[in-house]
């Protein structure tokens, strides 16, 4: 059984930009590519998982979000990061779906498909729904990070955070460093 760290997409990896669908627009997070290498050098499988609301609301296609995919993999590849999958739930919150999160299906399929032990694994994300997603999965920790919606999320679910004891930190270098510090 491997370790795997589960990543929100928008505003963990890349820079949060509403309804992101041109490849032109991926922005990295600072960091995040040297912080991920380090993660995955000491065995954490590296998975996303983002909702992708704008192609059920008719914004753009999933031609569109795989163009910004592979534009992502790309800038990311020059850090030597390579993601094992990239789990897309396209429908919109009020459309019937297989994975949306916080259902924790994608870590569920994940898990069988390359023997990921998910209590030894991480979900970082900027949202609740992402957090509620690695909780539903039973992951050893939920991570916030304050960049893209992070910040807001901590102030609005102040409470939730702290009974779920939450980890709150202020981007994905830290949560990766807070991660590595257990490993």
């Amino acid at each position: 059984m491997k370790p795997a760290v589960f990543l929100d997409r928008d505003g963990v990896l890349i820079e949060e930009k509403h309804y992101l669908h041109d490849p032109d627009g991926v922005a990295l997070i600072p960091g995040a590519g040297p912080a991920l290498k380090q993660l995955m050098d000491h065995g954490f499988l590296l998975l996303i998982v983002t909702n992708q609301a704008g192609v059920g609301r008719g914004y753009f296609t999933m031609d569109d979000v795989h163009r910004v995919h592979e534009r992502m993999r790309s800038e990311y590849r020059k850090s030597g990061v390579e993601f094992t999958r990239i789990y897309v739930a396209p429908e919109a919150p009020d459309q019937p779906n297989r994975g949306r999160k916080p259902s924790p299906r994608f870590l569920l399929e994940a898990r069988d498909e390359y023997g990921i032990d998910l209590g030894q694994s991480y979900m970082i994300g900027d949202k609740m729904i992402d957090l509620e997603c690695g909780w539903n999965a039973g992951v050893k920790q939920s991570v916030l990070v304050r960049t893209g919606y992070g910040a807001k999320t901590e102030v609005e679910s102040a409470l939730v955070l702290a009974d779920k004891r939450a980890w709150v930190l202020d981007d994905l270098p830290a949560a990766a460093r807070k991660i590595l510090d257990l490993a």
